[in-house]
């Protein structure tokens, strides 16, 4: 199964060809696409550590374990359609994510990030915050690489063509979740939305298994995800408004 990614003159031929690139390039291009949910809940998860340092840090140690992953899902490609459950898995974690954010986890507003208190991994099996969010991070790329390494699949049966389209596909999404990121800091009401987001991928992931077979167009998901970033920005500015009021009170 991981012969062809051993064969030195199968790397060349990839690397020479013209007609390979052009393979490549069509297979980033859906990579981005069929992951925008990915760097959505990439971003929603590293808000939770306390800095933007310590936040590209998980996505950077995650991009490795995600390269590692993809090599091995590769080479057992054709099995991966029996691997649906891990879909269930995925869609039942987003869903606890989704409650966990704004059902279970009460913040204090006035409570400064260095008064945290631990939760029940970091007590009791000594994982920290950071190292979580990097094994969630790790996890959920288990979940959406099944879906993208099979379509990869179907456009090349050249496992190398396929490495290379999906290594450099998910150094894209990792660029994306970063901006995502970036704009959430600006603009908290982002976090909320993202959080809505990740319910309607939870139900999209668990629509999509073989005993169900509903298949959401991605194309629906990025229309529910401009509509989202609409309302969202028309929520922040009448916030922005008020807040000017509240403070002539």
């Amino acid at each position: 199964m991981y012969g062809p990614f051993f064969d030195l003159h199968n790397w060349a031929t990839v690397i020479e060809s013209g007609e390979d690139w052009l393979i490549i390039l069509s297979l980033v291009v859906m990579e981005c696409m069929l992951s925008v949910d990915n760097a959505v809940v990439l971003a929603a998860q590293t808000q939770s550590l306390p800095n933007k340092v310590e936040q590209e840090k998980s996505l950077f140690y995650g991009l490795f374990g995600a390269y590692i992953f993809r090599f091995l899902v590769i080479g057992i490609g054709v099995y991966l359609i029996d691997f649906w459950w891990i879909k269930v898995l995925g869609a039942g974690y987003l869903f606890y994510l989704f409650l966990n954010h704004f059902f279970f986890s009460k913040k204090q507003p006035t409570e400064a990030p260095t008064e945290r208190k631990e939760n029940a991994l970091e007590k009791h099996l000594h994982i920290s915050r950071f190292w979580q969010v990097v094994i969630s991070i790790e996890l959920m790329d288990i979940v959406f690489s099944i879906d993208s390494v099979l379509a990869s699949l179907a456009v090349s049966s050249n496992p190398v063509i396929v490495l290379i389209g999906g290594m450099i596909g998910i150094l894209a999404m990792r660029g994306i979740a970063e901006m995502i990121m970036g704009l959430m800091s600006k603009i908290p009401e982002l976090n909320g939305m993202a959080y809505f987001l990740i319910l309607f991928i939870s139900v999209k992931l668990f629509l999509s298994i073989p005993a169900i077979d509903i298949e959401i167009p991605n194309l629906v998901f990025v229309g529910v995800l401009i509509g989202a970033i609409i309302v969202t920005l028309i929520i922040h500015q009448i916030n922005n408004n008020r807040a000017p009021r509240s403070r002539k009170k």
